[in-house]
């Protein structure tokens, strides 16, 4: 038959996406003071103005954002309007039905410093949004705010907002621009050993600024190092083994995302996205989990019953990784309607091997004047790396007759045979 036509793309509509968050200032020190109490953090509104998303048809509610008519005062919410025209804003769809699909989105805003924005009573503002969703994804927005001599300041007769001391508009508003935006899909990540990974970053610039540097880092237990750095204009990259950043791509389209090949347990720990301009850095924090699931085998997998023996099943519980697992035994016969767990098991010590995973064993002795046979035994093993516990059993055999045993019942049973036919033949 004809081939059918491919289905067109949604088409992409302009919305406001409006978003609640703190407005957090600096100490005397210049040191940011995030959530340390109410008098470092201000209620604030961020507007991301005219943002291109697109249209699924579940957008017919969504209105344009109406200001405030009252007039800001120094308790009021800082409501920062942002307008993205050179600059996109990624995941905007994600933003935008944050509060429909259950997710959680935590927004700070607080002022950028940068020794050349600019100096004396000309000084530019500058502002850091960080966006962080409940999903894992990340995004920071450096805003350039109004500054002397502006457009803004002059249309607006100067009028200073009562919080900031800055320009705002008519509608008492601080009006900004996205100049420099990064983002990442991870806020932690889990990977098997051996595999490759990628951690994801990436970046766009207005028109008017330009990458300086790019470098990935990676800190664990105190101790950090630097694993890639690229300064724009140098002969190349500085890269440990194992790791790599496509060149052309983060110049290209500003996908700054690092590449991890034959993942081992000493590669996890926090990684941290550092792109750099003349003027603004902003990074990116992903955590990388290491999980190798366990192997389990129980020995010996088949036990014949023997009277006055005792039967030690061993469960091996090898190359897992981390070191945290929880091991278990039940016991369950014929007669049973569910498996009995057993709590006289006990453990040998971890061992770790040269690859950094873990074994234990553990040990479990069936006395033949306690056990009922048939019966299964099986070793339960749960770990973070495994969806479902894994289950491994052996099974304890009925006994079987001995060969003395079986000519005392032959006999008996023809003694019994002979009675019975003696009287019979008697009552003839």
């Amino acid at each position: 038959g004809p081939a059918k036509a491919p289905t067109p793309a949604p088409p992409f509509r302009r919305v406001d996406i409006v978003l609640g968050c703190s407005y957090v200032v600096e100490d005397a020190r210049g040191l940011l003071r995030a959530f340390s109490g109410s008098s470092s953090e201000h209620p604030a509104t961020l507007v991301l103005r005219g943002i291109s998303v697109r249209d699924d048809g579940n957008l017919d509610d969504v209105t344009e954002y109406k200001v405030p008519s009252e007039n800001p005062g120094s308790s009021s919410p800082v409501i920062f309007e942002a307008s993205a025209q050179s600059v996109s804003i990624p995941h905007a769809e994600s933003l935008l039905h944050a509060d429909c699909d259950g997710e959680e989105v935590n927004c700070e805003i607080s002022p950028y410093s940068s020794q050349q924005a600019g100096e004396g009573p000309c000084r530019t503002s500058w502002f850091m949004a960080t966006l962080q969703l409940s999903s894992g994804i990340s995004i920071a927005l450096v805003l350039r705010g109004p500054h002397c001599g502006s457009r803004e300041e002059e249309e607006h007769d100067a009028t200073l907002h009562p919080k900031l001391r800055i320009p705002m508009s008519k509608e008492g508003t601080v009006l900004t621009r996205v100049e420099f935006q990064s983002s990442s899909r991870n806020a932690s990540l889990r990977t098997h050993l051996g595999s490759s990974v990628t951690l994801d970053c990436h970046f766009a610039l207005a028109p008017s600024s330009s990458l300086s540097s790019l470098e990935w880092r990676r800190q664990h237990r105190g101790s950090g190092r630097s694993l890639f750095r690229y300064q724009v204009g140098s002969t190349g990259p500085a890269a440990q083994p194992k790791v790599h950043v496509d060149l052309g791509e983060l110049m290209g389209s500003g996908d700054a995302s690092l590449s991890l090949q034959g993942v081992s347990v000493g590669d996890e720990g926090t990684y941290i996205c550092l792109v750099s301009t003349p003027l603004h850095q902003a990074q990116h924090i992903i955590q990388l989990h290491v999980a190798e699931p366990p192997r389990v085998r129980v020995v010996p997998a088949v036990v014949s019953f023997e009277r006055g023996v005792t039967t030690t099943l061993t469960c091996n519980i090898a190359g897992y990784y981390p070191l945290d697992v929880s091991v278990s035994w039940t016991q369950k016969t014929p007669e049973d309607d569910a498996e009995i767990p057993l709590s006289d098991a006990h453990f040998s010590s971890h061992r770790q091997s040269r690859d950094g995973t873990y074994s234990i064993t553990s040990y479990l002795s069936i006395s033949s004047a306690t056990a009922r046979a048939p019966a299964t035994y099986s070793c339960h093993v749960s770990h973070v790396a495994l969806a479902e516990p894994i289950s491994v059993s052996a099974h304890l055999k009925a006994p079987e007759q001995t060969g003395s045993e079986g000519l005392l019942g032959g006999f008996i049973a023809t003694i019994i045979f002979i009675v019975v036919l003696f009287n019979v033949l008697r009552r003839r």
